[in-house]
């Protein structure tokens, strides 16, 4: 008898024993297989930041589990649920550079539109996490351990999650455990500080923070310091503006460190006429409308959180832009994107800006050749070419163009490589398919600038790049001629250069800079075209004069040594200043100094 007892005695303590494994185990399993799926090593996270990514894990587990009382269902679905997570974080970082942030979840649509032409290998990893659930849902059909949940068990983890939901809702509590965000290195962010926790951490950027002394007084001391520019005297009245944001066009060729069967960039090196530099950008590898936020309002980036999307967060109502400006100097204002209409969503944004139409690739009036998957720039700049043999005449147009050929990926089995490295070809698949597209593109730049050769009517042309592209990092290592881990400030900064050209069928006046970026450069299309801007574009381009690169990533001086937004130094008060102005124009409210801003009241008129 008292053998019996100590036998049933043993299989109740194992019984206690196992069903408290499963209460208490799988946030912590669940965590690590997140990591591990993400591509991150355990050892690769501190042990405090892992036990905040745990507690973050632990209130979703325990809520389901006092909600329905199945702690086995609940124990799978929260494996499977964090998988999930840290795939998906996974393949988001290997195609654009940065993890899942918090703005992201309001672009969903976009990233649906573009998600079939990549290419999704699972790494050995998920293969690995694949078994491991299959073996979690074995181990727990059937078990009497993990059975149904009384009513007290239920109220406890009801209570176990509600706590370990504060730091969930007050996300700063997070930082006590080490977990900190760097928005300079998000994937390291989320391998080190945990995927879930930094992620959360990143949610505390979603309001932009007013800067310092925004009182009247400080703002008008600036105003009082901006002189008004006389636009450049052009040898045409009024000419039709053209500006084309080229998706991923870059000039890696310019680091001087490739060896390509032929040059990708013939076409704007040569041109008679033409002004081209490089610009940099806020953005790698993603992001695209950041950079046509950036060009169309002067506004920039670097004062906003890192990942945001100003479409979706910013320009909720109507905003200055180069459209709203040349809209009120008479120009008809059109958009067009041969992709998605609700892409970032453009359909709301571009009205907003000023734009009086916008058409997208189901409005082409031209037929549609592809490339790799997407409409061709080929198609894309005999739509510009439509437009123009089809508008008023007399009515000079500008025409703000983002194409969609170059967008990534670049995994197209079937799509035929011309352009490789001549050192090494076949290497690298994605960057020789991605040169091969820009090859393209610099063909079909040559044709319109033809067209626009023959035509009497003035026009003006604009083509830059909006980030350069995400494709294998040891071509982008050779490319830089150095690794990211060893670069310097300016190095780094290298990964946001992109290359630009203008030219006009009419004589330009004086030469172009080497180095912008892209919230100055439409300065300096306006001055070309002969167009006065808005006080607010007098301090742009007084700023760029001693500034001539100033991007989320960091900014440059007149000599072009390259500085962090960490670093302290004479730079600063302007920059400061230019962060005023900048919150004042998108988040002044009834503060908001118009007659600086919107080009009704700044005076805009042709040169």
């Amino acid at each position: 008898m008292m053998v019996k007892k100590s036998v049933i005695h043993r299989e109740e303590l194992s019984f206690r024993l196992l069903r408290t494994a499963l209460f208490l185990l799988p946030p912590v399993t669940a965590f690590y297989l997140m990591q591990f799926l993400y591509g991150a090593w355990p050892w690769q996270t501190a042990p405090g930041a892992a036990l905040a990514n745990v507690i973050c894990v632990g209130a979703l587990y325990f809520l389901m589990c006092g909600l329905t009382g199945r702690p086995a269902v609940c124990c799978v679905l929260l494996h499977i649920l964090c998988g999930l997570w840290g795939t998906a974080n996974y393949f988001v970082a290997l195609y654009r550079g940065s993890p899942v942030l918090p703005w992201d979840l309001t672009a969903l649509g976009t990233a649906a539109a573009v998600s079939g032409s990549y290419s999704y290998r699972p790494t050995w990893q998920m293969a690995v996490g694949l078994a491991l659930i299959a073996g979690l849902i074995w181990l727990l059909r059937g078990c009497a351990w993990a059975g149904r949940s009384g009513l007290r068990t239920r109220a406890v983890c009801l209570l176990a999650g509600a706590l370990c939901l504060v730091p969930v809702v007050q996300t700063e509590r997070l930082g006590a455990f080490g977990v900190k965000t760097d928005v300079w290195d998000q994937v390291g962010a989320y391998r080190t500080g945990g995927a879930l926790a930094v992620f959360l951490r990143n949610t505390e950027f979603m309001q932009v923070e007013e800067p310092e002394d925004m009182s009247p007084q400080r703002l008008g001391q600036i105003l009082n310091q901006v002189v008004p520019e006389e636009p450049a005297a052009v040898g045409a009245e009024r000419p039709n503006i053209v500006a084309i944001m080229n998706e991923s066009w870059a000039d890696f060729e310019e680091f001087g460190n490739l060896s390509l069967s032929e040059s990708v960039t013939d076409t704007f090196r040569t041109l008679d006429n033409g002004v081209w530099g490089h610009a940099y950008t806020s953005v790698f590898g993603a992001g695209t409308s950041a950079s046509e936020f950036e060009f169309l309002t002067g506004n920039s980036m670097a004062f906003l959180p890192s990942g945001s999307i100003p479409y979706q967060q910013y320009i909720l109502d109507d905003a200055p832009s180069m459209a709203s400006l040349l809209r009120e100097a008479g120009y008809r204002t059109l958009a067009f994107h041969p992709g998605e209409r609700t892409s970032w969503q453009r359909d709301r944004a571009y009205p907003r800006l000023g734009f009086d139409q916008f058409k997208c690739g189901e409005d082409m009036d031209v037929p549609q050749s592809m490339e790799h998957g997407y409409v061709s720039d080929r198609s894309d700049f005999e739509q510009i070419i439509w437009e123009f043999e089809h508008k008023a005449e007399g009515e000079p147009l500008f025409l703000f163009n983002v194409t969609i050929q170059n967008h990534g990926s670049y995994t197209v089995e079937d799509y035929p490589t011309r352009v490789q490295l001549t050192d090494a070809p076949g290497k690298y698949p994605m960057a020789e398919q991605y040169l091969t597209l820009a090859n393209e593109t610099d063909r079909a730049f040559q044709q319109l600038i033809d067209y626009f050769s023959r035509q009497e009517e003035p026009t003006i042309l604009l083509m830059f790049g909006d980030h350069q592209p995400s494709v294998e990092q040891g071509f982008l290592d050779l490319a830089y001629g150095v690794t990211q881990e060893q670069m310097t400030m300016e190095q780094y900064m290298g990964k946001y250069y992109v290359p630009f050209v203008i030219w006009a069928n009419y004589p330009l006046p004086g030469t172009g800079p080497e180095t912008t970026s892209l919230n100055f450069l439409g300065q300096y299309l306006l001055r070309y075209a002969g167009i006065a801007g808005t006080p607010y574009g007098d301090f742009l381009w007084q700023l760029q004069e001693e500034l001539p690169a100033l991007t989320f990533v960091g900014y440059t001086d007149a000599a072009g040594r390259a500085y962090s937004h960490l670093e302290t130094n004479d730079f600063t008060a302007r920059i400061e200043d230019y962060q005023r102005l900048q919150y004042n124009n998108l988040f002044g409210g009834q503060d908001r100094l118009a007659a600086f801003f919107d080009p009704e009241s700044g005076g805009a008129t042709g040169g």
